[in-house]
């Protein structure tokens, strides 16, 4: 009896003993794995195992700008080391001129200076520079549209004149060319600017190089109706990066008046005119670049223009207005509150930015008109890109 007690006994000993050492080392090993697995989480930076259910919080939404294009022509004769380049994408210097060969030719040897001048210091603050080619008077005499047209007309001229773009672009590190042909007058004429812009196209796709077209606001400043003896094929719109309005010089419309140079019921017109245009053709919007116009008017059509930056001259205070008495006659222009409301009037329809003539019209300092553009962009929660 008591044998069997002692085996009893014995055997309670030994299970016990067995639990014990058992636990300890079910334990070790535990600490083991878990020591191995914080090790591995730091190394993968995950964070540890925790017996809570965590909150999934949402991560807030940022609120993203949209990117808008501000576009200036600068003229062949500026002064490179004047032109402010901090609100601008893109500078088009004006102008190249295409001869009926399809050649081009610019202002003389100082022109060429300028136009490399101006593309090393736009480049340094991000701003594209192109090259305009047409414009309304022609350096051989008279207006470009004879040349342009012959030039486009033939295929020869028309292959010859691509070749000295494209060559011309990547000869002096342009960033692209603007085709300002004024204006196409028939249907051949526009037929023949479709292939003409086309064939560029095809050229530039792969070299990065951007294409835009300057076009005639296509409605009368007085009736308000569609202007007809100016031609374009819209599915030519679909090879160019931007569509530049010339929302302005509506004075010769219907008889000389100083006031319809670009008056916003005039803009509002010109507006709805092109944002119709495209949506009927399934064009993205985001092409077209409303134009507004840095010089004034004068109601007696013997005196000159003047620049903007001359009527600040005379007294800041005409910023804040659109016409001006000066030089014994009045003028028309845009004032900030008018370029204000354009700008506002064509990104909310859609537009990709704007684009203003010219930029050596332009006044300095607070009452700049390229820097009010730019920052009723930053009120519209909109960023000119760069």
């Amino acid at each position: 009896m008591k044998k069997r007690s002692l085996l009893l006994l014995l055997v309670v000993v030994i299970i016990f003993t067995g639990g014990f050492y058992s636990g300890i080392l079910f334990s070790t090993i535990k600490n083991e794995q878990e020591h191995t697995e914080k090790a591995e989480n730091v190394k993968m930076h995950i964070a540890p195992f925790s017996e809570k259910n965590p909150i999934n919080k949402q991560i807030p939404k940022l609120e993203t700008k949209q990117t808008k294009k501000l576009i200036g022509y600068i003229q062949d004769f500026r002064d490179p080391n004047l032109v402010d380049y901090s609100n601008l994408t893109h500078i088009i210097f004006s102008f190249a001129h295409p001869t009926v060969d399809g050649k081009i030719l610019l202002n003389g040897e100082s022109a060429l200076n300028n136009l490399r001048a101006i593309v090393s210091k736009a480049h340094q603050h991000n701003t594209k520079v192109m090259l305009a080619v047409g414009g309304w008077y022609h350096i051989s005499g008279g207006e470009s549209y004879m040349y342009f047209k012959e030039a486009i007309a033939d295929p020869a001229s028309r292959n010859n004149l691509i070749s000295e773009l494209v060559n011309f672009a990547n000869r002096e590190n342009l960033d692209g060319i603007d085709i300002d042909f004024e204006h196409p007058r028939s249907k051949n004429d526009a037929l023949n600017l479709n292939v003409f812009i086309k064939g560029l196209n095809e050229k530039f796709h792969n070299r990065n190089k951007e294409l835009s077209i300057a076009v005639n606001a296509k409605v009368h400043s007085v009736t308000g109706t569609e202007i007809n003896n100016v031609v374009y094929d819209p599915s030519m719109f679909n090879y160019v990066d931007h569509v530049n309005i010339m929302a302005y010089d509506g004075q010769w419309d219907g008889g000389y008046n100083a006031a319809n140079l670009s008056p916003y019921s005039y803009t509002k017109n010109i507006v709805n005119y092109w944002t119709n245009l495209f949506e009927n053709h399934n064009i993205s919007k985001e092409k077209l670049v409303l134009g507004i116009p840095f010089y004034a008017q004068p109601e007696n059509k013997d005196i000159k223009q003047v620049s903007y930056a001359a009527i600040i001259e005379r007294n800041p205070k005409n910023a804040g207005r659109d016409t001006v008495n000066m030089n014994e006659t009045t003028y028309h222009y845009n004032g900030e509150k008018t370029v204000q409301k354009k700008t506002k009037l064509a990104l909310d329809n859609g537009f990709g930015g704007m684009m203003l003539w010219e930029l050596g019209h332009d006044a300095e300092g607070q009452h700049s008109l390229s820097g009010v553009i730019a920052e009723e962009m930053e009120e519209l929660n909109i960023y000119v890109l760069k």
